[in-house]
């Protein structure tokens, strides 16, 4: 469930609640009793880092890996053969 930040336009109380995406936003401030709440927008309080979390947990079957299959293929793009590379 989300935690959504508020902040009273009257009294500057600001608290953190436990909502549902569905809910309606709450409207009346539980230190002043006034209708003057605001839901404020805030980063997110966890972050997805790393490499490659989003192949493996999202993808099935053959697709799983497609960035260390990418990376295990040699690199042609250089236009050297095996055997130029011998030669030298």
């Amino acid at each position: 469930m989300p935690i959504y930040e508020y902040e009273c336009g009257a009294c500057g109380h600001a608290f953190e609640a436990f909502q549902k995406m569905a809910d309606e936003p709450l409207k009346e401030c539980p230190e002043c009793k006034k209708v003057a709440l605001k839901k404020l927008i805030s980063a997110s309080a966890f972050r997805l880092k790393g490499d490659g979390w989003y192949e493996t947990d999202f993808k099935t079957g053959s697709k799983k890996n497609l960035a260390g299959e990418e990376s295990a293929k040699p690199n042609k793009s250089d236009g050297k053969s095996d055997s130029d590379s011998k030669s030298q």
